[in-house]
């Protein structure tokens, strides 16, 4: 038996190729966009992809399933629980086989048991993997959104993200009910979950890339509760904020995504054309410059969203679907790579790009480049003519915050802050910087005048022994 585990660090999401090496036959588990990986790995193994397959309809990323499936002749395999608002609309049109709990798959000598696990979404399934030429005891499991290393996947999505209403607490209990059910299944069970830790499903996941499911038993909490009442308050307390992004993803990841669309080199920006841009706000031009860089001097009206491990969850969120998107940065790697983050979460509509250039002619023709003030904690705190604004989560809020701050969460800060006068001084930090270094640069875009980033956040506020307030 052959595993290979694929991690996107832009999703904080993995996927897999298990296989039958003397058969050389293989399957794909969960896989994002960016499909030519498992059909690499496949050809330098000298597999065939037989099966495409999905734990459920995915949230946070937009699935390569049906376009991987496409390319390699490999059956598609989607789950059929869930009842009949739960179901793949292109399964019938793309010849899926839909999976039913107790349904096995064989790549020659190694099985796959299929078991519903319903909680993180109504269809979740999990893929239990047997080496049969081994032995014919499981060894691991995919599983998804199911649980993951030191978490469980979280029940409140299609109600908070997708606006079901109502199905929070009877998700909850389903999550607490199909962990009981795996009482049957061997401590030594490896545990190969679909994210890591940064992923918005779930509240505390490890970064370990996998764990057995004794370890689970003995350490996670979800499997240390003492009933199920309790488990539905622990599971559904303090889950972060979802990115706005994730209503979007349910509904293509349901009705069929559509391929990856040709990549041609996105053709330079001119000056007249940027001009146009910033005047009417479409296309929206976005900076993936470092915080720092940014601050230093950039276009006015740019949004900055630094390349990193949370590009994905604020171009999502702040960015609209139906809008074209401009890239600046210097460096063509880093455009490369935000392109590639766009179109891991659909947002395919990037058209033009941008650096040093560009700026300098913006800068030749306008003056000079615009600014993100830095105010260290010692002056804030003596500083009372500015508002301060709290961009974390709703948890990092409670769990102490600035005495005179306000909570302006990021994903909500273009509507929350519509009613404050333009010309207010503000102060916006976050814990460490980055994310308010987005809040200011949004805060600017939308025409606000007086706008600082408090350097190092409320970190540097406590290492200062500056007073915290906690609600």
């Amino acid at each position: 038996m052959l595993l290979e585990r694929f991690y996107n660090d832009l999703l904080a999401q993995a996927s897999y190729l298990v296989a039958d090496q003397n058969a050389h036959v293989a399957m794909v588990v969960d896989p994002n966009r960016d499909v030519d990986r498992y059909i690499e790995a496949a050809a330098r193994d000298k597999l065939r992809i037989a099966y495409v397959a999905e734990t459920h309809i995915h949230a946070d990323f937009v699935s390569g399933a049906r376009e991987l499936a496409a390319r390699t002749g490999a059956q598609l395999l989607l789950s059929g629980e869930g009842g009949r608002d739960w179901q793949y609309k292109f399964a019938n049109s793309d010849g899926a086989r839909l999976l039913l709990d107790g349904d096995q798959i064989e790549l020659g000598e190694v099985r796959i048991d299929v078991r519903h696990t319903p909680g993180h979404t109504p269809e979740h399934v999990c893929y239990i993997v047997t080496d049969t030429a081994t032995s014919e005891r499981p060894v691991g499991m995919f599983s998804g959104d199911f649980i993951f290393v030191g978490d469980v996947g979280r029940p409140d999505l299609l109600e908070r993200a997708a606006n079901v209403a109502g199905t929070m607490d009877a998700l909850a209990r389903d999550l607490y009910r199909s962990l009981n059910a795996t009482k049957d299944l061997p401590d030594y069970l490896q545990i190969w979950p679909g994210h890591g830790a940064g992923s918005a499903c779930g509240k505390a996941l490890g970064a370990l890339p996998s764990s057995t499911l004794g370890y689970e038993r003995l350490a996670g909490w979800a499997f240390n509760v003492s009933s199920e009442d309790e488990f539905v308050r622990q599971v559904l307390e303090d889950q972060p904020e979802p990115p706005g992004y994730f209503a979007m993803m349910k509904k293509i990841n349901r009705d069929g995504p559509s391929p990856v669309p040709e990549q041609k080199p996105l053709p330079e920006l001119t000056l007249g054309a940027l001009d146009r841009a910033i005047a009417t706000g479409n296309p929206r031009v976005v900076d993936v410059r470092s915080t720092a860089d940014f601050a230093s001097g950039h276009i006015p009206k740019t949004l900055n969203l630094p390349v990193g491990s949370s590009f994905a969850t604020w171009a999502g969120s702040l960015l609209s679907y139906d809008q074209d998107i401009v890239l600046l940065a210097d460096d063509p790697k880093r455009i490369a790579r935000a392109r590639h983050g766009l179109l891991l979460i659909g947002l395919d509509r990037a058209v033009g790009a941008g650096g040093k250039a560009l700026r300098d002619a913006w800068r030749a023709k306008h003056g000079p480049l615009a600014k993100v003030r830095q105010v260290d904690v010692q002056h804030l705190s003596t500083d009372n003519h500015r508002r301060v604004l709290d961009v974390r989560r709703s948890t990092e809020w409670k769990e102490g915050h600035m005495p005179d701050a306000e909570h302006f969460y990021l994903g909500n800060l273009v509507d929350e802050s519509r009613d404050l006068p333009r010309d207010t001084p503000i102060a916006v930090h976050c814990q460490g910087g980055t994310r308010s270094a987005i809040a200011a640069s949004l805060l600017q875009a939308e025409g606000f005048t007086n706008v600082a980033n408090v350097s190092g956040g409320i970190q540097a506020w406590t290492d200062a022994g500056l007073p915290i307030k906690r609600d």
